[in-house]
């Protein structure tokens, strides 16, 4: 399944994709399902913390309204994908946790950058997360506004120093996120934490993909663009450490909880290791694009 978070007549809605539509799975359920509708929460957080059963149930719901075929499109519980204003899945995650470089492409072409030995994470707050569409305002405080494309996964079981052997088993769905970085607030006196956490500045989205339709989350292309430039373009085979290493390594430090939201690190490619540098400005439009999940684009405004 693809699950969405999205806003349609001032509601804020839990659905899933069906087609070119998206499907309102509590209302639907008390159309199709009525012994489904309470294990469907309204919300996306509600949602993976009930588990399996809000899986099972969502995707029965979902298969009853596959099955009314053109039928389900008249239904006051279906959607037009273009006639909704999609939000970042999980709008108000727990935590947001990204891992540094974890690609071999990106530790070769930063000068000072050294293999890491062991998983490397920053935070990202809550209150930095936006969705799809929503513009990115570059703070008076950076000149050198950074793009980067990640793949993220949604933790869906609680994990405490969880075996690298049960990891995937505790994955909810892949997403993208976008680590936007103002580099020159992060790189004085290294400031990460504030480099990487102004107000929108961890956009996610389109949706929340399931392992299902997503079995091999070690092979994901990934791209990001300026202005339809492309400007990342690589694949998370070239991972230093697989998602078993980084969730194992992660858990043994703190607990995670569903609709926590970890990103893997980005490819190379990013602006303030091109040559010349290059940086975003008010009227660019990122868009950053992960095969098997979709797109996630933003424009970028003045403050």
């Amino acid at each position: 399944m693809k699950l969405y978070t999205f806003r349609s007549k001032r509601r804020t809605i839990l659905g899933a994709g069906l087609r070119d539509r998206l499907i309102d799975l509590k209302a639907a359920a008390a159309d199709l399902a009525p012994a489904d509708k309470a294990a469907l929460p309204a919300d996306m957080l509600s949602f993976l913390k009930k588990g399996d059963a809000a899986f099972a149930a969502a995707r029965r719901v979902l298969a009853a309204a596959d099955a009314l075929g053109a039928a389900a499109d008249t239904k006051p519980w279906s959607h037009a994908l273009a006639a909704v204003k999609l939000l970042a899945p999980v709008p108000r995650p727990g935590k947001v946790l990204c891992s540094g470089i974890n690609y071999r492409g990106h530790l070769q072409e930063n000068p000072n950058a050294k293999l890491p030995t062991e998983p490397f994470f920053f935070a990202k707050m809550p209150s930095a997360v936006i969705g799809p569409g929503v513009p990115i305002v570059k703070p008076p405080q950076t000149q050198q506004l950074d793009y980067e494309v990640e793949f993220a996964v949604v933790i869906g079981r609680k994990m405490k120093a969880t075996p690298e052997a049960d990891v995937m088993g505790c994955i909810a769905g892949y997403t993208i996120l976008h680590d936007v970085s103002a580099r020159d607030v992060q790189m004085k006196d290294n400031q990460i934490t504030l480099g990487k956490n102004f107000d929108g500045f961890c956009p996610i989205g389109p949706c929340l993909v399931t392992p299902d339709e997503f079995p091999h989350p070690e092979r994901a292309a990934l791209r990001s663009y300026v202005n339809g430039v492309i400007k990342q373009n690589g694949s998370n085979t070239d991972w230093l450490f697989p998602l078993p290493r980084l969730l194992h390594a992660l858990s043994s430090v703190m607990t995670l909880e569903p609709g926590d939201v970890v990103s893997t690190g980005t490819p190379a490619g990013v602006g303030l290791f091109q040559k010349p540098p290059f940086y975003l400005s008010p009227g660019d439009v990122v868009r950053l694009e992960i095969d098997g999940i979709g797109a996630l684009e933003n424009p970028i405004v003045a403050s």
